[in-house]
Order: C-alpha cells, then sequence, then structure tokens
C-alpha cells in the first residue's frame, strides 16, 4: 500500500520499547515524557499510527479496523528492530491495541504494558457511563439534551464534555502543549470518528462492541497494568484486564486520571522503566 508513516527514535539502549498513541486519531505528542527514557538505557520509538498525526491514512476505509492496526504495529516493529523482540506499551485506545497484537504476536515481545487500555469497549463504555452519572446534575442534562439530539457539536453540549475530561482525562490546570497539539490531529482526521465516535464516551464508530477479555489468558508474556485512580477508563476496566493475564502486574496511579505521565510524571516513568529492567514495580 505504500503509507508513509512517521515515527520518531529516542536514545541507544539495548531495550527497546515501541509505544502506540491513544485516539484512535491523535499523534505520539502526548506521549513526549517517554522519551526521557532514552536517558535511561532504553531506546524509546514513537509513531504515529494509520490516518493520525503526520502520518498518511489508507484510501480505503475499509481499513480502519483493530486489524489493521496490529499489522502497522508489527511491520513498524520489523522495520525498527528487525528480529529483535520488544517492550510494548500502549495508552488508552493503543493499550487496547496493545492487547490485540499480542493476542497474535506475543513471540515478539519481551514484555507488554496496558497503560489506561482497556480490553472491553462495551464495559469501559458502561464504566464511563457511571462517571457521567456523577457529574453535577446540569451537567448531566446538558449532555443528555444534545445527545438525544445527536448534536455532538453544539457549544453548550462541548462544555459540558469538558467537564468530563478536567476530571478524568488530565486534571492538570493547564493543558501541556503537547497534548494540545495531539487533541488537535485528533480534532483534523478521519479516523477517531470513524473508529471511535464524537467523544470519549460516546463510541459509536468501529470498535464499539470489541472485547477480547475472553482471550487474554493466552498471553504469558509479562504484563503491566497501570491506571490512574480518576481515570475515563476506569481502574475497573484494568482489574478486569489484571485478572485475566496470569501473573500480570497492576499499578493504580492515586493522583492521576488518563494521563499519569503527565499527572505523576516522576512516579509513571519510574514504574515504567523497573518493570523493564527487572519485571516488578
Amino acid at each position: 500500500m505504500g503509507l508513509k508513516i512517521y515515527y520518531k527514535r529516542v536514545g541507544d539502549g539495548v531495550k527497546k520499547l515501541v509505544t502506540l498513541h491513544g485516539g484512535p486519531g491523535a499523534s505520539h505528542d502526548y506521549l513526549s515524557p517517554l522519551a526521557k527514557l532514552g536517558d535511561r538505557g532504553i531506546t524509546v520509538l514513537f509513531y504515529d499510527q494509520f490516518g493520525c498525526g503526520r502520518s498518511d491514512e489508507p484510501s480505503d476505509l475499509s481499513l480502519f479496523t483493530v486489524d489493521y492496526g496490529v499489522e502497522e504495529v508489527e511491520e513498524v516493529r520489523k522495520a525498527a528492530f528487525g528480529d529483535e523482540k520488544i517492550y510494548l506499551l500502549g495508552h488508552s485506545y493503543g493499550g487496547l491495541l496493545a492487547l490485540a497484537y499480542a493476542l497474535k504476536y506475543q513471540a515478539n515481545l519481551k514484555g507488554l504494558i496496558v497503560s489506561s487500555g482497556l480490553s472491553s469497549v462495551p464495559y469501559t463504555v458502561k464504566e464511563m457511563n457511571r462517571l457521567k452519572a456523577e457529574l453535577p446534575v446540569q451537567v448531566q442534562s446538558t449532555l443528555d439534551k444534545y445527545e438525544s439530539l445527536q448534536d455532538f457539536t453544539n457549544p453548550e453540549y462541548l462544555k459540558a464534555v469538558d467537564q468530563f475530561y478536567k476530571k478524568h482525562l488530565l486534571r492538570l490546570e493547564n493543558m501541556p502543549e503537547d497534548v494540545k497539539r495531539s487533541l488537535d490531529y485528533t480534532a483534523k482526521r478521519k479516523v477517531y470518528g470513524y473508529m471511535n465516535g464524537p467523544n470519549e464516551f460516546t463510541i459509536t464508530g468501529v470498535i464499539k462492541d470489541w472485547d477480547r477479555t475472553k482471550d487474554l489468558s493466552v498471553i504469558k508474556v509479562p504484563t503491566l497494568v497501570t491506571v490512574g485512580r480518576y481515570d475515563e477508563v476506569t481502574p475497573n476496566v484494568a482489574k478486569l484486564i489484571h485478572r485475566n493475564i496470569s501473573n500480570s502486574i497492576l499499578k493504580v496511579f492515586e493522583n492521576s486520571s488518563h494521563m499519569a505521565m503527565w499527572e505523576e510524571p516522576k512516579e509513571y516513568l519510574d514504574t515504567i522503566e523497573k518493570f523493564i529492567n527487572t519485571g516488578s514495580v
């Protein structure tokens, strides 16, 4: 097909870490704190997935699937590292993609890190709806009103959505520029709406029924599952993954929502580094 995929490699350590951003539709930029692992003896590869960020998108929208994303991960691994086994870190949707990759290609992994990721879209939506029900009544009624009208771009609706994001997406007063950049790409590219839907908790795209939870028991590589206490992809979602992958490790960041790499950067990076180097946290 010949799609051009944007990638960035940091560090030249013996251990190789490939990162998968969320969205789908965002860019790798918001994962930039992980670049510091390049100074800790770990080679870090970032890339923008098909149709995301700075990368090309398929002309055939039917290729906007998790399965296509899995094959892209494998091609990126081979192009960057040949026959070497890697550590794979997926965040958010990237965590879903990392699980899907491991289900097919775990023989190519030294370890798997599912960071605020999910194995079941329906269960995650159920959990997000629970979080929505904890919002102020006025915010809930605004969301309900415009969702019933299918008016997902109304300024009042977007303002209400932002209230959810401030609690469960990123709990910082000021949004980092790299996060803004990723979200800008998400808004510009087609893939988010096509695969996900209009926002984080309204998943109407092609992934809406994706659920591989029952298959996770076949994953035998060392696995770390991380989540923020206030995460939109909730600790219950993380526990579901943890329970179904034997000997996996679960780490909850107590002062974070969905972006612990920004909310608790030192503890997040130390946790990832320790897991890669020792298999524990």
